[in-house]
């Protein structure tokens, strides 16, 4: 493994396992603030007693992603130097920004974590949702110094190879951010959404004692992931629309359109050949690509065939990732669609509450993993989809590594590490999220009236001396 190849290994292993972390302290709140919500306003503690849980989960992955942060923070550094000596200066705002917004989430996630009866109650849910801006903040302001590096702008190369004339809000407000945040935002709340709707069915599987707790959470999560599918496709081709206008050769790469063409076609699935520049047994659907990127059905597409070989991003990788993607987020869509069909069925017929039968719950716990696929497939379409490229047109990833050998001791070293914390994070979750007592009786029921005394058996007078 060359030393090129094992930095770049570690920071894909390093973003793959952190952007999980990011992503849960971007949804994670909002179930949390919708549960206490919940709880306020029908007065049932079933959903204080969820959104309890939920801050301990939200807690522990905050804990795990400031790590990975940390670390990540750290190889920026020690990997690329170069990158970070020229676009430190242009894209340093959004990273300051994003830190003030962590410190801030981290405020206010230990006045959610301790304040429970030591504040009132509308403090306490403003300091959610204090969380929940905070935490999403952090991802959308991450997200501007990513989109820079897609679409740079707000600075002038000098002849020497140094950045200058640089204007900060126009590096941070570059072309790709408003259609890439939003695009993240979305993958956030579906991801998360999924991922806990499959905890929560695979305990009601197992008949966990505490039933009534995870149905309240199954319902929740569904709605909030099923909802941010349904809205996913648009973002998405918000965003596909944005790379045709500033990246054309990642979106032949993601196509694997090898030739250009009018009308282009979308092509699904097949194996990207690029030593003879054809797709094999991909199935085309004729004249959609010039359709949904210029809304013209005989609009002409770049293809690969319109760029320099060496700028050719890996285009096996970047089709593959980019299918793969697009059928998790499908897929979700459809899990969501059906869990809504089903609702509305038993609505009709007098029943509350998603259907609790085994094969539903199945479906639930098979499709957690779907908005996880969908986010590392598509980070993995955002990133390898640049190559070679670090800074898009401007510094090749080759130029920006550093020179000191041996980088794949590193790349091991810090894989171990995150398998560890990732074993580590799942027994947290298991023990003080998931796992837990019988559902709380709710404050706010009237007690049972006594039963008036049977004329068989009239009272004792020693009744009263006993009581």
């Amino acid at each position: 493994m060359t030393d090129l190849l094992a930095a770049r290994s570690q920071m894909a292993v390093s973003l793959g396992f952190h952007i999980l972390f990011a992503v849960a302290g971007m949804a994670m709140p909002l179930l949390m603030v919708l549960a206490e919500g919940l709880g306020v306003l029908t007065g049932q503690a079933g959903w204080l007693d969820l959104a309890r849980r939920q801050a301990r989960g939200t807690a522990i992955l905050f804990a795990v992603g400031a790590v990975s942060g940390t670390v990540l923070s750290f190889e920026l550094g020690m990997l690329w130097p170069r990158f970070m000596a020229h676009a430190g200066p242009v894209i340093g705002m959004p990273f300051s920004l994003e830190g003030f917004a962590f410190f801030l989430e981290a405020i206010f996630l230990g006045i959610y974590l301790y304040g429970w009866e030591r504040v009132s109650p509308r403090l306490h849910l403003l300091a959610g949702i204090g969380v929940l801006v905070s935490g999403t903040a952090s991802g959308v302001l991450v997200v501007a110094a990513n989109g820079w590096m897609n679409t740079p702008t707000g600075f002038t190369v000098a002849p020497d190879g140094s950045f200058v004339d640089i204007d900060v809000w126009a590096a941070f407000f570059n072309p790709a951010w408003p259609s890439q945040a939003l695009h993240m935002t979305l993958a956030a709340f579906a991801t998360v959404g999924f991922a806990v709707a499959a905890a929560h069915a695979w305990m009601l599987l197992r008949h966990h004692r505490a039933p009534a707790l995870h149905r309240r959470a199954l319902a929740l999560a569904l709605a909030v992931g099923g909802v941010a599918a349904f809205l996913q496709p648009l973002s998405g081709d918000l965003s596909a629309r944005q790379v045709a206008q500033t990246q054309p050769v990642k979106l032949a790469a993601m196509e694997a359109l090898f030739d250009s063409r009018a009308p282009a076609p979308i092509t699904i699935g097949g194996w990207p050949d690029e030593a003879a520049e054809q797709t094999r047994f991909g199935i085309e659907i004729p004249a959609g690509l010039s359709l949904l990127v210029h809304h013209d059905l005989h609009s002409e597409v770049p293809g690969l065939d319109a760029f320099p070989r060496q700028d050719w991003p890996p285009v096996a990788p970047v089709h593959l990732a980019f299918e793969l993607m697009v059928g998790a987020g499908f897929a979700m869509m459809g899990v969501a669609a059906l869990t809504g069909l089903l609702s509305l069925w038993r609505w009709r017929r007098g029943m509350s509450g998603l259907p609790t039968e085994r094969w539903f719950l199945g479906l639930v716990v098979a499709s957690g993993p779907l908005g996880a696929i969908a986010l590392e497939a598509g980070w993995t379409v955002t990133e390898v989809g640049r190559q070679p490229w670090v800074v898009q047109g401007v510094m090749r990833t080759a130029d920006a590594v550093t020179p000191m050998p041996g980088l794949i001791v590193p790349f091991l070293g810090f894989s171990a590490l995150y398998l560890v914390l990732g074993i580590v994070v799942v027994v947290l979750l298991r023990r003080h999220v998931f796992l837990g007592p019988e559902d709380p009786a709710p404050p706010f029921d009237p007690a049972p009236p006594e039963a008036p005394p049977s004329p068989e058996a009239p009272p004792s007078p020693e009744a009263p001396h006993a009581a």
